[in-house]
């Protein structure tokens, strides 16, 4: 998760054993925080893991004790962090809501329901409640950098990507319309939605064949689909790889705070707040728990110098 509004958006207590846990759980610059990360890691694979296996009928009832076991010590784990989580931040009630927050409890949740209400057959299904542990791998992508990079680059294409899948939209009901009126429902084109059907799957190149036209107007027509569809498919590549080239020339943020607004993610060598203009402390770095190769301190040392030089000049 960028840390960038973390802070701002859930509240980084000041101090105490809940500014501790913040740090640790928040934040992965420090060694506590990398040494999490890493074992939450390790937890939610083996976690996920343990769910597929339970999905396969021989080993379930081979090994059912053992995979349950399992089950409820992931779930208390898990249930644990989440309850963790909700106390390390002022404002639980964000966090509970945000998308991370409702993920963490969707991991936990199924175990607890399957319990509460395994005689509500009618109303749930418990083996599609235990198959809802699957969803734990989405506390994944939340660890990794990468994953962060190419979130941010389909947030800031959005609106881009919106106005590609109207404009897809629109043709497939156009050439479903067509297809109806020129086929008509001997070949199979009963209705509109069932022309719009065949015009999604033929734009998107799938092709099933379970409808295709027999007319030769019908047939032009799905030619000209079919190339407009290899069109379709680039045109969301270019938009999201140019909004992942920016998002990746962009500086990377850390976990540095500011102590007068709690807000995160200055850069290094920065000296001041980027929003309030309160003086930073000193930023603490430690390459091995970050995971990434030896840090030269004369470089950063050189660089803070000369922000402070052109600070001073400023002035």
């Amino acid at each position: 998760m960028a840390t960038k509004s973390i802070g701002s958006r859930f509240g980084k207590p000041d101090r105490g054993w809940r500014e501790r846990l913040y740090t640790i759980i928040f934040e992965a610059d420090t060694e506590a925080g990398r040494r999490f990360d890493t074992a939450l890691l390790l937890i939610i694979v083996l976690s996920v893991a343990t769910v597929i296996i339970d999905s396969v009928g021989a080993v379930r009832s081979r090994d059912f004790v053992l995979l349950n076991t399992l089950e409820w010590l992931f779930t208390a784990l898990f249930t644990i962090e989440y309850v963790v989580r909700l106390l390390c931040v002022k404002r639980p009630l964000r966090y509970a809501l945000s998308w991370f927050g409702i993920i963490d409890l969707l991991s936990i949740l199924p175990t607890y329901l399957a319990i509460l209400l395994p005689e509500f057959h009618f109303l749930i299904d418990v083996r599609l409640l235990r198959m809802l542990r699957v969803f734990r791998v989405l506390k994944l992508p939340r660890y990794f950098d990468e994953s962060q990079v190419l979130l941010q680059a389909l947030r800031n294409s959005r609106h881009k990507i919106m106005v590609f899948l109207g404009v897809v939209m629109i043709m497939s009901v156009i050439l479903g319309t067509i297809m109806y009126v020129i086929e008509g429902p001997e070949n199979g084109f009963t209705s509109i939605p069932v022309g719009m059907y065949w015009s999604i799957v033929t734009l998107t190149t799938t092709g099933y064949g379970d409808i295709h036209p027999k007319t030769p107007l019908g047939q032009l027509i799905t030619s000209c689909a079919m190339l407009l569809g290899y069109g379709i498919i680039a045109l969301p590549t270019g938009i999201v790889g140019v909004e992942l080239a920016m998002t990746m020339m962009r500086a990377v943020p850390t976990t540095r705070t500011c102590t007068n607004c709690l807000t995160e993610g200055h850069e290094a060598d920065s000296l001041f707040c980027k929003h309030c203009g309160e003086k930073l402390e000193p930023y603490q770095y430690d390459a091995v728990a970050a995971g990434s190769g030896p840090i030269n301190p004369a470089d950063i040392k050189q660089r803070i110098e000369r922000n402070l030089s052109a600070d001073i000049t400023k002035k």
